[in-house]
């Protein structure tokens, strides 16, 4: 079954048409940017330029940055806080006239690699990491979806939240070099491990196309690798949402 796959992060709005039996892209990625502010009307508007750009007239899966609900978001972390309480669904298709299926874009990321990528066959408790603008993640044992399980939020040190700290988004901003960096996101991962000690943990995201030059940095006893779909992942899982 061909979907429309669409992943709205901090930064950028990704979208591509997705075979679903077989995970792969069927046609090139399209992205917008993610308009300044990221309120709710603006992001709509760019949704809609990605589904006109395919000229699609089917079902639409959806990845997006917020904890989701039944399609309402209820955190705003990285987007504009009137989204709190905002019916996803409702508003996508309201300005596009098809129906959406909208969940946490980590958890979606987390599905695809689950289903076709590093995940698939491996059972027990597994993280999908994503790092990006913020830290984003997916839970599933022996397979099956935790959904909202988001573990960018807890906090460190003097961070409220510790993806402030061991971001992607921090390391550009920062200058960090891929070294300094990966020792945050050790860090970060060991507190995961002494937390839950999960099976594995999966990094997907931008960053884990570059986990050759940090995962030097890290050493838990917990499997770390990275996703096997790396940026197209929230892709391929929005679509499998609207299967």
């Amino acid at each position: 079954m061909e979907l429309l796959g669409i992943d709205i992060g901090g930064t950028g709005i990704k979208g591509a048409i997705v075979d679903t039996e077989t995970g792969e892209l069927i046609t090139e990625r399209h992205r917008v940017a993610t308009p300044n502010g990221a309120k709710p009307a603006d992001i709509a508007d760019e949704v809609a330029e990605i589904v006109e750009h395919f000229n699609w007239k089917g079902k639409v899966g959806c990845g997006f940055p917020a904890l989701v609900t039944h399609g309402v978001a209820h955190t705003s972390v990285n987007i504009h806080k009137s989204w709190r309480g905002v019916n996803i669904e409702d508003l996508f298709k309201e300005r596009t006239g098809l129906d959406f299926s909208v969940a946490n874009d980590a958890d979606a990321a987390g599905l695809a690699t689950m289903t076709y990528g590093s995940g698939k066959g491996k059972s027990g408790l597994v993280f999908m990491i994503t790092l990006g603008t913020g830290i984003g993640s997916g839970a599933f044992y022996n397979g099956e979806l935790i959904p909202n399980f988001e573990l960018g939020s807890i906090p460190y040190k003097e961070h409220k939240r510790i993806e402030y700290y061991a971001s992607d988004a921090v390391r550009k901003r920062q200058k960090l070099s891929y070294p300094e960096w990966g020792k945050r996101v050790h860090k970060f991962l060991r507190l995961i491990e002494k937390l839950f000690s999960p099976d594995y943990i999966i990094l997907g995201g931008g960053a884990s196309k570059k986990f050759d030059r940090f995962k030097d940095e890290i050493n838990i006893a917990t499997p770390v690798m990275p996703a096997a779909y790396q940026n197209n992942a929230g892709i391929v899982g929005a679509a499998l949402l609207a299967r």
